[in-house]
This record gives C-alpha cells, sequence and structure tokens, in this order.
C-alpha cells in the first residue's frame, strides 16, 4: 500500500479556509483553494436524518450556517437549505466533495464520531461505499476505534487512520471511562484496529504511542492542528507532515 501521498504535501485543515475571505472551512471554496495550492486536504463528514454523507465538522448547523439543530435530525434538502452565514456555498455531499477534487490532491476524510456505544456504523458504511470507484489518492480517519476497525473490516485495502489526542477533553470524549481514554491516549486499540497512520494532535505531541508506532512500527504520523512556527517545529521534530491552517506553509518566513 502505497502512502506517499499521505505526507508529501502540507495538509490543508477542512480545506483552504479563511472565513475572513469567505472561505468556509469543508466547503467546495475552501476545497477548491487547497487544490490551486497543491496541497493535500483533511474534510469531515457526517450523516444526515436520510442517510446521506455531507462535509461538515459540528454536529449541529448552528456555529457556521443560519440553520439550527443536529445533522442527524435533518434531511439533506433541509441541511442544503440552510445558509452559510458569510458565504454562498452549501454544505456539500461527499460525492460533490470526491467530483471537485477528483484525485488531484490527497484527500483524507474524517469519519466524525459522538462515542455513543454501541457504535452507529452507518456513516462508515455510507463513506465506504461512497469511495468505491473513486481513483484519486484517498485515506480515512478517526477518533473512534470502532469506526477504524469496521473500515478495515468493509474495506481493507482503503488506508485508514486513527485519530488521536490525549483524551482528557469532556466535551469531545464525556461518554467515555477512564479505561477507555487510556485507551485512546496510548493508542492500545492498534491490535484491533490496524491503522495505516496515525494522527495525532501537535499539542500533546511527543507522546508514547505515536513515537512507537513511527519508530518501531514504521507507521507515518501526521499531526494537528498547526497553527504556529512553534507548533511547526515540534512537528518537524515527532511527526511526518502537518494538518495546517491560518497560514501559508509554503510561504517564506519574514
Amino acid at each position: 500500500m502505497d502512502l506517499g501521498f499521505l505526507v508529501r504535501r502540507p495538509v490543508a485543515h477542512r480545506g483552504y479556509h479563511d472565513i475572513k475571505a469567505g472561505r468556509v472551512e469543508n466547503t467546495l471554496t475552501a476545497v477548491r483553494a487547497a487544490v490551486a495550492r497543491d496541497f493535500a486536504i483533511e474534510v469531515d463528514v457526517q450523516l444526515t436524518g436520510d442517510g446521506e454523507a455531507v462535509v461538515f465538522h459540528d454536529f449541529t448547523l448552528d456555529r457556521l450556517t443560519t440553520g439550527q439543530g443536529r445533522l442527524d435530525r435533518k434531511t439533506l434538502a433541509e441541511i442544503q437549505g440552510a445558509p452559510f452565514r458569510v458565504s454562498d456555498d452549501r454544505v456539500p455531499t461527499l460525492a460533490e466533495l470526491l467530483d471537485t477534487v477528483a484525485g488531484r490532491v490527497g484527500l483524507i476524510i474524517e469519519i466524525k464520531s459522538d462515542f455513543a456505544r454501541p457504535a452507529d456504523l452507518r456513516l462508515v458504511r455510507r463513506t465506504v461505499a461512497g469511495l468505491k470507484g473513486y481513483r484519486g489518492p484517498v485515506a480515512v480517519k478517526s477518533f473512534d476505534p470502532d469506526m477504524v476497525a469496521e473500515v478495515g473490516r468493509l474495506a481493507p485495502d482503503l488506508p485508514r487512520g486513527i485519530v488521536a489526542d490525549d483524551a482528557r477533553d469532556p466535551d469531545h470524549y464525556g461518554r467515555l471511562g477512564a479505561a477507555a481514554r487510556f485507551s485512546l491516549r496510548h493508542l492500545l486499540h492498534m491490535p484491533r484496529t490496524k491503522p495505516h497512520f496515525i494522527s495525532y494532535g501537535v499539542k500533546y505531541l511527543p507522546a508514547p504511542g505515536p513515537a512507537f508506532a513511527r519508530k518501531v512500527m514504521g507507521k507515518p504520523v501526521i499531526t494537528w492542528t498547526v497553527r504556529t512556527e512553534a507548533d511547526r517545529a515540534v512537528a518537524s521534530a515527532y511527526a511526518d507532515q502537518i494538518v495546517f491552517e491560518g497560514f501559508d506553509p509554503d510561504a517564506k518566513p519574514h
């Protein structure tokens, strides 16, 4: 399996977005801007109430759009009918994303999870089905080991990764107990999930789990979200590539 596309170029976090310029995260405008600069792209997918995979980070529409409420309780038509506050874009589907990227740059798709148990695996299935026939370099990842394991079961040849950090944020990990959080922090699920790469928070590097995966198991480590020169220095020491936002990593420092 060739994973070179994961580390060849910096990865634009939710596309090359800049809300001041009208490029909202996870929109096709932000995706096109990343493609134009030959950056790889990381985006998020969520499941709608009628079973469609859409490109959006939050579980609710409230922060970025004029709509309100959870995506998984709304139809695709309702979601796409809620305009962004500062852009003419609409929430794109996974299919629209793939048509836009069209294999021109590497694409990393994060499958969102709220860690409900038992895990709702419908989004995994919808995402894997949507990627069948896509001819560009693509990988999927998730914070949730159950999601990653299901990707491995459904599509063992599709590059898959685990996203992780110190697993202490109660807003993100509040459903999980101390043992589960410890396992996530140290990547102890790897014998089950068998990830091809690790995506680890830059604020939590160095850390034993990604260090072992990288140095002993030879797995590439991508680190997020890099926003400062200090972050870049950490990434240079402990990771193979960055997921960035808020700056142009190709620009020469002043």
